[in-house]
């Protein structure tokens, strides 16, 4: 890591937040910026992955986590806590992120929120309430075989039919979501989007305690780094690293195993897709989710946006802290 500081006197530390979220779309380059704002804040940092993906075990190329090399240079949490068949929910989620968050307070460190999934950021960063419906596999095995015999289009008729604002932001194909979406409202009683809607009223918009960044850049150039990203995903092993995951027995059916990536490598595993078929899907599906990413991240105002063009990660991060220092 660099040893260089932007000042020798770091006294000011003790006066910045508690808490930095570094957050944007999926290849912008969160990881690396949040890396070197640990080391200009002198090591008195630690990283939380905010990343619904990161948290799998063996899942490591295919949801970019940190190297080795960075993970024994900086403090990592939230990351290969359960294994790909474990249960692993946005409540439990936001339980283990907040005593991470406790921990790295009492001994008296920043915690960095770093990573794209923006419904996990905001769990630990706002009021948010998540119903507390435990999963109910006899209602989801109805709705994915619903899904199987009448196709997607029956789901989402009732997903619009009990909560159309949800089915809105939904993905039309995104199976998993829309029936957890169906089920909160049948245990609940109430819309997801009208849980979102609350929490939205309640959330706290400013908090001297907390600064969140986005970090965001020029479309066509964000785009180009997906692509690279993917191709360098595939040279270091993604194909294998699908393959030794279902050599260890974890079904293709698995809900990780039905990530962006995951699920396209797994089609081609099963003779479903061509190779090159498989990664064009990766590479369209994921400038689509940088673009669901965007819009969720606008809708936070709470957030200071950084533009990434033509800059280093350390200079975004240079960036940040001198935004804390003013």
């Amino acid at each position: 890591m660099h040893t260089e500081r932007i000042i020798e006197n770091m006294s000011f530390i003790s006066q910045f937040p508690h808490t930095i979220g570094v957050v944007g779309p999926t290849a912008v380059g969160k990881t690396a910026v949040a890396i070197e704002l640990v080391d200009l804040l002198d090591g008195q940092a630690e990283i939380v992955s905010v990343d619904s993906m990161q948290v799998y075990r063996h899942m490591d190329i295919g949801t970019a986590k940190p190297s080795d090399f960075e993970r024994k240079a900086v403090k990592f949490w939230m990351i290969d806590i359960v294994d790909p068949d474990e249960e692993h929910t946005l409540a439990d989620f936001q339980h283990r992120a907040a005593e991470a968050i406790e921990q790295i307070h009492s001994s008296g460190k920043i915690a960095i929120l770093a990573g794209g999934t923006g419904l996990y950021f905001k769990s630990i960063t706002s009021t948010l309430t998540i119903p507390h419906t435990p999963p109910d596999p006899e209602f989801r095995e109805y709705w994915k075989q619903k899904a199987e015999t009448s196709g997607l289009d029956a789901v989402r008729d009732r997903l619009i039919e009990v909560d159309p604002e949800s089915s809105e932001k939904i993905h039309s194909g995104d199976l998993r979501r829309m029936i957890r979406a169906i089920e909160v409202f049948e245990k609940t009683g109430k819309p997801l989007s009208e849980w979102h809607r609350l929490d939205r009223e309640m959330e706290k918009t400013v908090n001297p305690n907390l600064a969140f960044f986005c970090i965001d850049r020029n479309r066509s150039s964000l785009y180009r780094v997906i692509e690279h990203r993917v191709d360098q995903m595939m040279d270091q092993g993604f194909l294998q690293e699908v393959e030794k995951l279902r050599d260890l027995g974890y079904s293709a059916d698995l809900r990780p195993m039905q990530a962006l990536g995951y699920r396209q490598l797994n089609q081609y595993v099963d003779n479903l897709l061509s190779l090159n078929m498989a990664i064009e899907s990766i590479k369209t599906e994921t400038r689509q989710f940088a673009r669901r990413q965007l819009i969720w991240y606008r809708a936070d105002k709470r957030l200071t946006w950084l533009d990434a063009e033509d800059r280093s990660a350390r200079d975004i991060a240079i960036s940040i802290v001198a935004s804390l220092k003013k």
